[in-house]
């Protein structure tokens, strides 16, 4: 499919969706390296300590979770208007029967 046959805003979406995904899945494996890496430097036996990799997984997790809403229209504004109008057109129409 060319470039030029595809819908722009479709394709922009499927674009950020894409693009959300591989940054999930880097923030996983990241993390698990991150727990990974704290869980085996601690003294053995001794797992007391602050886990530090927490800063790292509580905040980039906080942004993915932005992402995320923002890419499959859970917090973009522009999805909830569009979805309100397709709702607003579709009583319209049925009114009209």
């Amino acid at each position: 499919m060319n470039t030029t046959d595809r819908d722009p805003q479709l394709w922009s979406q499927a674009q950020a969706r894409g693009k959300f995904k591989s940054q999930l899945l880097t923030f996983v494996l990241v993390s698990a390296l991150l727990w990974t890496i704290w869980f085996l430097t601690q003294r053995p036996g001794h797992h007391d300590g602050f886990p530090w990799p927490i800063w790292a997984t509580v905040f980039w997790g906080i942004h993915l979770a932005t992402r995320g809403f923002n890419c499959y229209g859970l917090g973009d504004g522009q999805s909830w208007t569009e979805r309100e109008y397709q709702h607003l057109l579709r009583q319209r129409q049925a009114g009209r029967r």
